[in-house]
């Protein structure tokens, strides 16, 4: 049990570091604030199957996240050298 705890902590500095760059005018804080409502949301949860399956969505949606900002990367370079 303790290492799903110490997986779901590291899960959750993971998604606030990757909140940071969120783009949206409000975009950073209403991102970092929808993670912690998503976890507070089950932090009663004891199944570890359950927490497993809750990590598994939680790592998607990091990957997601990350594929978003190599995007914005891209993008903006690609504008950049275009011209």
């Amino acid at each position: 049990m303790s290492q799903l705890r110490s997986k779901v902590i590291s899960l959750y500095k993971h998604l606030q570091y990757l909140g940071r760059d969120y783009p949206g005018l409000n975009g950073p804080q209403k991102f970092r604030k929808q993670v912690h409502d998503a976890f507070m949301k089950n932090k009663d949860e004891k199944d570890p199957k359950k927490i497993v399956a809750l990590l598994a969505q939680g790592r998607y949606l990091a990957k997601e996240v990350e594929a978003l900002y190599s995007l914005k990367k891209y993008r903006t370079i690609k504008q950049r050298y275009n011209d």
